[in-house]
């Protein structure tokens, strides 16, 4: 399956020198340098994750993020300079599935990249989590051949990150994970800032979910160890 990338950034400097090393790892590469140029490409190209930087003219990155999560669930990951934690965190409270941060090594981003279409391309592949290909516990439910999840019979529209961890915990009803370990399960490497990045998913995923995200039915904190889905 030939995979395609569109790497988005207002420094030509780093969009070619990202598009290098996607190359070299064999990824199509799609440039833009700002997010209205990013959405046109998207319109008129298959893309299947986005590197998208936050301060862009024109159109910055959190702008563009909402814009793309209005119809397409495809792997996004933020670039961001270190002082800019507000916008990290808004970034994937909007949508984003993963961050990093500039000066990054080039290597680490393509760790990055891999991970995120490795989940795109092969959700619901867990070890260790029930085999069932649908699985319901009190009207929310988990179809893992579609990728869907239903609650009460209506689908819910998660990113990709949202999906697998709702999978993992409904997998594993009743079942308490803490913040590494969802990291660890879900981005498939050692936790990294995962108390800044789980819990933002985690908001989301309940305000999907959720009746009532303040009190919630499904997705249940057991605080000070970590989260499950009350079986």
């Amino acid at each position: 399956m030939d995979l395609t990338v569109l790497v988005t950034d207002d420094d030509q400097d780093i969009r070619d020198g990202i598009e290098i090393y996607l190359k070299n790892e064999g990824y199509k590469v799609l440039k833009a340098k700002d997010g209205k140029e990013a959405l046109d490409l998207l319109s008129r190209h298959e893309v299947h994750l986005i590197i998208l930087d936050i301060m862009m003219p024109n159109m910055d990155g959190i702008q563009a993020t909402f814009k793309i999560r209005e119809e397409r669930n495809i792997p996004i990951i933020m670039l961001s300079a270190k002082a800019e934690d507000t916008d990290k965190i808004h970034g994937l409270s909007i949508g984003a599935d993963d961050y990093i941060t500039k000066p990054f090594h080039p290597l680490e981003l393509m760790a990055r990249v891999k991970s995120q279409l490795r989940r795109y391309t092969q959700l619901g592949t867990y070890n260790g989590g029930a085999s069932n290909t649908k699985i319901e516990v009190n009207g929310l439910s988990i179809d893992r051949e579609a990728k869907e999840v239903r609650v009460n019979g209506e689908a819910v529209k998660l990113t990709p990150i949202e999906y697998k961890i709702t999978e993992l915990l409904l997998t594993n009803a009743g079942r308490v994970f803490s913040i590494q370990e969802i990291y660890e399960r879900v981005w498939n490497e050692e936790a990294y800032n995962a108390e800044n990045i789980v819990p933002v998913h985690i908001r989301k995923i309940r305000e999907k979910i959720e009746a009532d995200p303040k009190n919630p039915r499904y997705l249940k904190v057991v605080w000070g160890i970590g989260y499950k889905i009350e079986k």
